[in-house]
């Protein structure tokens, strides 16, 4: 057979390609003029070559060879149209045809350095052979999205012939192997799919040079910088498949076993070096899906050249994708048992995309914190025996129209000024109803995008610790919401929500409740915990109804639930979950508060969990529990009439009858004003001035009461209209230019008071948790609407509290004291004038006299104003 003349090269383009003169393909007739080389799809192609279908390649080649052209190629090897060139004949072959390459390549200039600085591969002279057809099934299940292991179909894998190369790219019109010294077409199989063999001893550092149209557009640059122009048309990309799993066996271990305490460096998008190249690992939990397909704007959202592998019985499916970086929109193509697909966001991702836009977003940190001194003497504070003041807050409403930036320029300062030790925040996690305030999430691992990026939160965060002041966030893991993009039957089947239909129900908010009892979500929970405390360095969670995970007949009827293995109506799974939460976080994150929202008398949720207690179980391991029952039987009784309050006197000394079982938060919460439930102002009895001093005198009986406080946003200068998402606290009311602006302005003055003297008089807060910090004086005088109690420091200083809830001034009302304190000061009184009181107080000194009263040695007299409290400490 005699060799024909190559064609004169393609001269480069214009821009040129960046590092490699153009390969040309060898053994390619000429074609007929009136019949252009098509490829088996029909379109333009490559064209044929050999008799036995195969395609020849040659080395590139430095420009300015001898004589100023193309040389001739080697003679191909002799073989029958039947046959094809045995081995041993193609290995002779290559070694003369790179003999003859390397003296023709001393002889010319040197002009272009070796691509990427790697050795010309001389056993690229041969022939591409066609690759076996993949089976029937491989094929249908690998296009359906629906194949186990891609990467064993796909990529480059040794057979006996040489290299095996198969690639899936979706309307390509050629795809060819590019690598140091080699460029062979592959042939089209339909469908997207190219294949060919190369006779390669070893797999190479190969690319694959993709091209679109015959007019040599070419596909997105999904490599980033890394991709080339191929400079006949098309862009050499990086395979994804010939990369190993970018996930490792520990990893995988500790996912199995639930106790894989950082998933989010496991699971989701993560941006990285692999192997040398720049891409994002993606990595979904999927156990029941048939496959799974990575979609993004990197690929127009079509997934089919995209397929995951399963990383064996973990359940996790991974693919690591060249080139796609930060800021790339993607979702995962899940096909379910049934055969049919849904697509969903990621549940491990750290960005999202504005709703109701719900698009995962690949993302890495670039925030440089600088709280490092808070930090460290947060670590060092025990929070019940330190002071502990919290603004609640609602992000999105507190100043409408602001970001997570704009926010850490406004809020710390103004929580600082009020004197608040600690902001909550309502859930700042993705959720796609804002009417939800957050509390049916949606992206477990990723701060709202209504208000910036995960790195703009970081920014609030670190501008409040450098304030000194704490942040906690709300966490809801008792529920989440049917969205059919996000976590409800995932794969086709119930998997982070329980099995049982009766028990994945929620019964009050039409939500889904998790199965805490499969180890993997679990550790879904666990993790999301950890996450929040380590990566954003917030300083505890409030962890959301807690109740409605603790009971399985919670909210439902008799014949509605079913008992558990004791024949008890607790959800042990939950039990174990909330005590694994907390044995973690405590341990991972020093100085870090829990806090339950829990509504009933179940018996120890702040107890350690190894402390077993009466009922059998040993203690949650909360740091903190709301006092929903304080707040419950308070706000009952200031809403009634003065005149009235006298029958209902036990409901605000009740709650020292339990104050000791738990460590507590008196919250008046988002939760008491909205709903018809009316602002904290607003449920208190009689004209304007009365409601504004049952508020003062209310806020002081609450700052002295044992426990901590909590307060939301608006209530702070008492607010008369209920909280609305849609426009926040009714800041209008603090503008000079409005008439009763003073009102609203004494009762913020008071708020600053409160907390001030709060944090420098230990007796109110170091001693929380200890009955010795607590002394009744007068719990029984209901005829007079009188509370007089006395609080102690750890050295014994101490505190009286009294407060008057009725509305006449009482001369001469005498308080039993110690008689080893000589004289008492007034350091707070609600109704001072610059409060908008009316400014009955005690602006002298108090001398004790040598009188027992109330059971004490001693005894003062002061005045108590109408409608207030006041605090009297040791002159």
């Amino acid at each position: 057979m005699t060799a024909r003349p190559s064609p004169e090269p393609r001269p480069a383009r214009p821009d040129g390609p960046r590092d490699r003169p153009p390969a040309r393909v060898l053994g390619q007739p000429l074609p007929h003029p009136k019949t252009p080389p098509t490829a088996p799809n029909g379109r333009p192609g490559p064209g044929p070559a050999t008799a036995d279908g195969a395609a020849r390649v040659e080395p590139e080649r430095a420009p300015g060879a001898p004589g100023g052209a193309a040389r001739e190629a080697a003679p191909p090897h002799e073989a029958a149209p039947e046959a094809r060139p045995d081995a041993a004949q193609r290995e002779a072959a290559q070694r003369e045809a790179a003999q003859r390459d390397d003296a023709a390549r001393d002889d010319a200039p040197r002009q272009r350095a070796t691509p990427r600085g790697a050795a010309r591969d001389t056993a690229a002279h041969g022939v591409v052979l066609p690759a076996a057809p993949l089976a029937g099934d491989e094929r249908r299940r690998l296009l359906d999205g629906a194949h186990h292991d891609p990467h064993a179909l796909l990529g480059a894998h040794p057979e006996p012939a040489g290299v095996r190369f198969r690639v899936l790219r979706p309307f390509a019109r050629s795809v060819a192997v590019v690598a140091p010294g080699l460029r062979a077409p592959l042939r089209s199989e339909g469908d997207g799919l190219f294949s060919g063999v190369l006779p390669l001893r070893d797999i190479p550092e190969y690319r694959l040079l993709v091209s679109y149209d015959a007019d040599g557009d070419t596909e997105d640059d999904e490599d980033g910088e890394d991709g080339e122009d191929g400079g006949d048309g098309g862009r050499e990309v990086h395979d994804p498949y010939r990369f190993l799993p970018a996930l490792g066996e520990f990893d995988l271990h500790l996912i199995g076993e639930g106790r894989h305490e950082r998933l989010w460096h496991a699971l989701g998008a993560w941006p990285m070096v692999h192997q040398g190249v720049t891409g994002t690992r993606f990595t979904v939990w999927a156990p029941n899906a048939l496959g799974v397909r990575v979609v993004g704007d990197f690929c127009c959202w079509d997934g089919t050249a995209f397929p995951m592998r399963s990383l064996g019985a973990s359940g996790v499916w991974e693919l690591f994708l060249p080139g796609v970086g930060e800021g790339a929109l993607y979702k995962f193509d899940i096909a379910r048992p049934d055969g049919s697909h849904t697509v969903r966001a990621d549940p491990m991702a750290r960005r999202t995309e504005c709703p109701p836009a719900t698009a995962s977003i690949v993302h890495a940190s670039h925030h440089r914190w600088h709280d490092q001194a808070w930090l460290a003497g947060r670590a060092g504070r025990e929070v019940t025996e330190s002071p502990f003041s919290v603004y609640e807050v609602h992000l999105p409403s507190w100043r409408p129209g602001l970001g997570y930036r704009e926010l850490a320029d406004q809020l710390p300062a103004y929580v600082k000024d009020l004197g608040f030790t600690h902001v909550e925040f309502m859930p700042v996690a993705e959720h796609p109803f804002g009417g939800s305030w957050g509390y049916q999430v949606t992206g477990f691992y990723a701060p709202t995008a209504r208000l910036g990026t995960p790195d703009d939160f970081k920014h609030l965060v670190d501008a409040l610790h450098r304030a000194g002041i704490g942040v906690l966030v709300d966490w809801v893991p008792a529920h989440f919401p049917r969205d059919d993009w996000a976590l409800a039957e995932f794969d086709g089947r119930p998997l982070y929500e329980h099995g049982d239909p009766a028990r994945a129900a929620h019964p009050d908010w039409g939500t889904l409740v998790f199965d805490y009892g499969r180890r993997e979500v679990r550790n879904f929970l666990v993790a999301n915990a950890v996450y929040w405390c380590e990566e954003f360095h917030v300083d505890g969670l409030r962890v959301d109804a807690v109740a409605s995970m603790l009971y399985l007949d919670y909210s439902r009827d008799s014949g509605a639930w079913s008992p558990n293995a004791y024949g008890g109506r607790e959800d042990l799974d939950a039990v174990a979950f909330l005590q694994e939460m907390n044995a973690t976080v405590y341990r991972r994150c020093p100085g870090v508060v829990t806090i339950a929202e829990e509504s009933t008398a179940w018996d120890g949720v702040t107890r350690a969990t190894h402390h077993v207690g009466p009922g059998g179980f040993g203690g949650l391991g909360f740091g903190l529990k709301w006092n929903m029952g304080w707040m419950h039987d308070s706000l009952g009784y200031v809403a009634h009439d003065p005149v009235h309050r006298g029958y209902h006197h036990h409901e605000m000394t009740f709650s020292m009858v339990y104050a000791y079982s738990e460590n507590y938060v008196l919250p008046i919460s988002h939760d008491e004003v909205v709903h018809g439930k009316r602002a904290l102002v607003s449920k208190m009895p009689g004209d304007w001035w009365q409601q504004r001093a049952n508020h003062r005198a209310y806020l002081g009986f609450m700052w002295a009461h044992p426990g901590k406080q909590l307060l939301f946003m608006g209530q702070e200068f008492a607010q008369g209209a209920e909280w609305s998402q849609e426009h926040g606290p009714d800041w209008w009311l603090l503008d000079p230019s409005y008439g009763a602006e003073p009102d609203h302005r004494g009762v913020r003055d008071l708020v600053r008071d409160l907390n001030t003297v709060y944090a420098a008089t230990p007796a109110l807060w170091q001693r929380d948790s200890a009955p010795e910090g607590f002394a009744w004086i007068d719990g029984d005088a209901a005829q007079d609407n009188v509370f007089a109690f006395s609080r102690h420091a750890a050295d014994g200083t101490p505190l009286v509290c009294v407060s008057n809830m009725s509305p006449v001034v009482r001369h001469e009302y005498r308080i039993g004291v110690s008689d080893e304190v000589p004289a008492w000061v007034e350091v707070l009184n609600t109704d001072a004038e610059r409060y908008g009181g009316s400014g009955v107080g005690n602006p002298d000194p108090l001398k004790a006299e040598p009188y027992g009263w109330h059971g004490r040695p001693a005894s003062v007299v002061p005045v108590l104003p109408p409608l207030a409290t006041i605090w009297l400490r040791p002159a």
